[in-house]
């Protein structure tokens, strides 16, 4: 099992955060790979894509100006198994990360990787003031785990706030 790689570009539109690849992504060497996990259903059906991509065409979305990383590159079973020692070397990571490629909006694909990054106990879902990097601005959404107990509706309709804005611009 090998670490995912980054999909990153420079000035992307967004640049979607996890906590770390799961097993299964690790395995099949693409972001959300896990067939529980409804990150893909949820671009879609929020409108951030005009269709629901599979898995293997994560790198395809740097097309729509959308690139992909994690706070930790380590495929573990669950966010459990991150080390403090990881969470403060991938926060400093990420930090350069979007300092160097400069996305518009860094989005937090759950409440718990913001926290990781930022130290702030306290979040709220959508767009987060001030931003950790000047220049980018950050957006806070539920994770797209299987796991997560809100309804999925609920959770589209975080995401369509992010969805929205693009489409203003």
């Amino acid at each position: 099992m090998d670490y995912i790689p980054d999909h990153l570009d420079k000035n992307l539109r967004i640049l979607f955060i996890g906590f770390n690849p799961s097993i299964r992504s690790g395995e099949e060497g693409h972001h959300y790979a896990n067939p529980a996990n409804r990150f893909w259903k949820i671009l879609h059906d929020s409108g951030l894509t005009p269709r629901k991509y599979l898995p293997k065409e994560d790198a395809s979305l740097l097309e729509l100006g959308y690139g992909f990383t994690n706070i930790v590159s380590r495929p573990t079973v669950g966010a459990a198994d991150i080390t403090k020692e990881e969470y403060m070397i991938g926060r400093q990571q990420l930090k350069e990360k979007i300092q160097a490629y400069k996305p518009k909006y860094a989005c937090f694909v759950g409440k718990g990787v913001y926290q990781e990054y930022s130290r702030k106990k306290k979040v709220e879902w959508g767009f987060q003031n001030p931003s950790i990097v000047p220049g980018t601005i950050d957006f806070v959404a539920p994770s797209s785990s299987g796991l997560v107990r809100m309804k999925i509706e609920d959770v589209i309709d975080i995401y369509r706030e992010l969805a929205e804005v693009l489409k203003n611009r």
